[in-house]
């Protein structure tokens, strides 16, 4: 899903909820961290691949909601990419700073760009690497 700013069908949650490829060790060390910053418990953290039934729940597909970082919001927009970081750090301590940065204009579409290049990346590596632990 590239756009960035989704209806979803599934209805909204009652706290934002950050949907993550937990089988990825570079995901898995970022959202451990952000996980430690939210002692309030703002986010529900939802590891796609310990759970992959959660994303359709929510009008999202596993594969789509894989590939690039998700966040559902209260309202029941769904979030992806940059903009999902940026909403993600408007709710973490020590990060608002960073979310009020990215959130000028024209640098949030900018970043969305590059981790869009990035989320493609790591997704054919993600691949490649399944495939081949498979192999083994």
């Amino acid at each position: 899903m590239t756009d960035s700013r989704a209806a979803v069908a599934g209805g909204c949650p009652e706290r934002p909820v950050l949907f993550y490829d937990g089988g990825c060790p570079l995901c898995r060390r970022e959202i451990a961290h952000y996980r430690r910053l939210d002692r309030a418990g703002r986010v529900d953290w939802v590891d796609l691949y310990a759970q992959p039934d959660l994303a359709e729940r929510y009008g999202v597909s596993w594969h789509t909601a894989m590939q690039r970082i998700h966040l559902l919001e209260i309202d029941g927009r769904l979030v992806t990419g940059a903009h999902a970081f940026a909403a993600l750090w408007r709710r973490l301590p020590g990060y608002h700073w960073l979310a009020r940065l990215v959130s000028l204009p024209g640098v949030l579409p900018l970043l969305d760009r590059g981790y869009a290049s990035f989320a493609r990346w790591r997704w054919r590596r993600r691949k490649a690497c399944d495939a081949e632990c498979r192999n083994d």
